[in-house]
């Protein structure tokens, strides 16, 4: 069970959430995302990407693996869900130590290659527009982050 949760009652009250959260992370950090299809996902990333300050428009990066923005940080946008049953590592621990900051959907697909510490969320969608977000960080940094955005909103 998770000692941080967030609930959402709006696409814009998500990205308000993910936008507050960009706030507190550094170059190197990791966050993960889990949940179905549809769940809000993309919606969490476009507000991440918006909060460290990418002004290109995201979207999700399901046939190319990855996708790189430039921001106030550099932001890493991965969805690895076409990597189930694969061992392949495409480079994730270059960008994991490199100097921007790292998203991954789906990210239970690639267990292995994650870092030690990161901070895992998992959406889970109640009806048109409610979104439950619950925060498992991984990691004494992590916790910090996690606490400072509950702090924010």
């Amino acid at each position: 069970m998770s000692d941080y949760q967030i609930e959402t009652h709006s696409e814009l009250e998500t990205k308000h959430v993910a936008e507050q959260l960009a706030l507190c992370l550094k170059p190197g950090d990791v966050v993960t995302l889990e949940g179905d299809l549809g769940a809000g996902k993309t919606t969490f990333a476009k507000g991440l990407a918006a909060g460290l300050g990418v002004k290109r428009i995201v979207n999700s990066p399901t046939f190319t693996i990855i996708k790189e923005y430039q921001g106030e940080l550099p932001f890493y946008h991965m969805d690895v869900y076409r990597l189930e049953d694969s061992d392949e590592d495409i480079g994730f621990e270059e960008y994991f130590n490199g100097d921007g900051v790292s998203l991954v959907e789906w990210a239970h697909f690639i267990s292995d290659f994650l870092p030690p510490e990161y901070l895992n969320i998992h959406i889970t969608s109640y009806g048109e527009n409610t979104r439950l977000l619950k925060l498992f960080p991984k990691g004494e940094h992590f916790n910090t982050v996690a606490a400072d955005l509950i702090g924010k909103l």
